[in-house]
């Protein structure tokens, strides 16, 4: 079971990774720390799913394109004040959100390809495995359901801290937990949110699938992380 938190030689071969820092020494590396939704898992159809519910009940129209990019980046509380800046007491909504569950919207989301691979390459090269995710209470569900209990050394979600994302609070305490310097994290995240959070926290910062997204390294697969840490044997 993980712990979930409570409140040398430099690559340069692959350089068709790099978009910043071209001199970033991955071997000093000892920590990688993963975002959930958006880099772990294909979350876009059952997070449309479960807000359109809680939107309906209210007789609102399901999600536009512009409000479906902007609550991925957010918690669940955050995400619910965006959606009903109009109401001062929420806790109609939140009664809702009782009612409607997220369990049942867990069957529509994709693991990525690879993912459980290269969690099981950076146990056997010894890096420390971390989970950093704005999730509040759906996070051990959805690992017991994907099997991913085990995979991790450190889980933190936004219910464990003071600031989720884009604070670096949840990187912070990683690092303090094991002792590590900023230089050797790297954060994967595929958000705005998650590259404030590694910019603060002065960590490694991979953006996952977003090209656009200002980072140390832009990925497009897990087999791609593995090749720059120098494990994709």
């Amino acid at each position: 079971m993980p712990f979930f938190l409570k409140k040398g030689t430099k690559i340069l071969a692959c350089t068709r990774f790099f978009k910043e820092n071209l001199n970033m020494d991955i071997l000093k590396i000892k920590a990688v720390v993963f975002d959930c939704d958006g880099v772990m898992f294909d979350t876009a159809l059952a997070n449309r799913k479960y807000y359109d519910e809680v939107l309906q009940v209210f007789g609102k129209p399901e999600l536009n394109e512009e409000q479906f990019i902007n609550i991925h980046m957010m918690t669940i509380t955050a995400a619910i004040e965006y959606l009903f800046p109009e109401m001062d007491d929420l806790s109609r909504v939140y009664d809702s959100l009782k009612n409607i569950g997220y369990k049942k919207f867990i069957k529509h989301m994709s693991m990525e390809k690879g993912l459980k691979e290269l969690l099981i390459k950076l146990k056997d090269n010894g890096y420390i495995r971390g989970l950093a995710t704005n999730r509040t209470n759906t996070m051990e569900k959805v690992l017991k359901d994907f099997h991913l209990e085990d995979y991790f050394e450190v889980v933190v979600t936004a219910a464990k801290v003071e600031k989720p994302k884009p604070d670096p609070e949840q990187l912070l305490l990683i690092m303090e937990k094991f002792e590590l310097k900023p230089d050797e994290i790297l954060f994967i995240g595929d958000s705005d949110y998650d590259r404030q959070a590694a910019t603060s926290a002065k960590v490694g910062f991979a953006a996952f699938k977003n090209p656009e997204l200002k980072a140390d390294f832009n990925v497009e697969s897990m087999d791609e992380i593995a090749t720059i840490l120098q494990i994709n044997q």
